[in-house]
């Protein structure tokens, strides 16, 4: 997939944008960063008054932006964010899809309302935005939806099933639309992978572990991935990996399904043996919970302690070691 000479010619300036989560992590870091380029924002998320605060960060970083309050698991609102951008802007160039969220616990400990719940905002609410944005793009003969996705997309998370069905279903439905667009070399479908990112989603999540959450370094700085993101705009590629922990476990994934799952599993057990306790939570996943808005979460800067989970994340390595060795050994 190579970027047309509309892209790479046109300044991010007169493109207009719509980021679907908007309001904490990556999708404010990637909000921010647009803003500097100058581009005309759609900025969408639950939270009027975060929204608002946003439109107001954005102006001043030489932005210009509006705030359209938005549940993306509502396909109709969704529409009608995809109309107002148009109206905005005057034309509907770039979509992102960052709104996400997660859900932590035993497969049966965690209420099918919130499984649901999960695969309906990281799954559907990504096809509400395309289903709104293709035919705008269509119409003007161009356009970009880029889609944030994660390792989850490659590798299965023992306890959190919903979270990899949804990143799952995510990867192909981008390789779907992907190929049913093939006849439209100037709309792009654009994936992101990244490894555990340093943003506030742990404090979002539904918790059904008991346990604190935490994402396993080496985490990925949240700027990277808003600069991974802001670069597609204007060189759109199929998909981007970040990270070395995603490169990993897809190479992991690749040698041995069956030694990843295994080492994934160990890593899950020993840290969640080993976490301080948390109170059991649904985090944002139907409501707002109206905190944690910042940029990072604050796990860049912090070192594994305790022996037993670095431990654990070392058998990853030594798992794709002796899977090498076996691939090698049986051919």
């Amino acid at each position: 997939m190579t970027a047309s000479k509309y892209f790479t010619d046109s300044p991010l300036c007169k493109k207009t944008i719509v980021i679907a989560g908007a309001t904490s992590g990556i999708g404010r870091a990637t909000a921010l960063e647009f803003a500097r380029h100058g581009a005309k924002l759609v900025l969408a998320a639950r939270q009027k008054d975060v929204l608002d605060e946003m439109v107001d960060l954005c102006d001043r970083l030489g932005g210009k932006a509006v705030a359209v309050v938005t549940d993306v698991t509502d396909a109709e609102a969704v529409k009608k964010l995809a109309k107002d951008a148009c109206i905005f802007g005057g034309s509907l160039d770039v979509w992102v899809n960052i709104a996400g969220i997660g859900a932590l616990g035993e497969f049966e400990t965690v209420p099918i309302e919130v499984h649901e719940q999960v695969i309906r905002t990281n799954l559907m609410g990504y096809i509400n935005g395309a289903h709104a944005a293709i035919p705008h793009f269509k119409k003007q003969k161009h356009g970009i939806i880029i889609n944030m996705n994660s390792v989850g997309g490659w590798v299965a998370f023992p306890y959190g099933v919903s979270y990899t069905a949804s990143k799952f279903g995510l990867r192909g439905y981008s390789e779907a639309l992907r190929a049913e667009l093939i006849d439209c070399p100037d709309i792009h479908i654009c994936d992101v992978f990244p490894g555990f990112v340093d943003t506030p989603g742990p404090s979002h999540a539904a918790n059904y572990t008991g346990k604190l959450l935490k994402p396993a370094p080496p985490v990925v700085p949240t700027y990277k991935v808003a600069h991974t993101i802001v670069s597609l705009a204007q060189n759109p590629k199929g998909a981007v990996t970040l990270g070395s922990a995603a490169y990993l476990a897809k190479f992991g994934q690749w040698l041995s399904p069956k030694l990843t799952r295994w080492a994934a599993t160990k890593f899950m057990r020993t840290y969640l043996k080993n976490a301080e306790p948390a109170p059991v939570t649904n985090g944002s996943i139907f409501e707002p919970t109206g905190s944690h808005n910042q940029i990072s979460g604050g796990y860049t800067n912090k070192k594994v302690t305790n022996k037993n989970v670095a431990r654990a994340a070392g058998v990853i390595g030594i798992v794709a070691g002796t899977a090498l060795v076996l691939r090698k050994l049986l051919k």
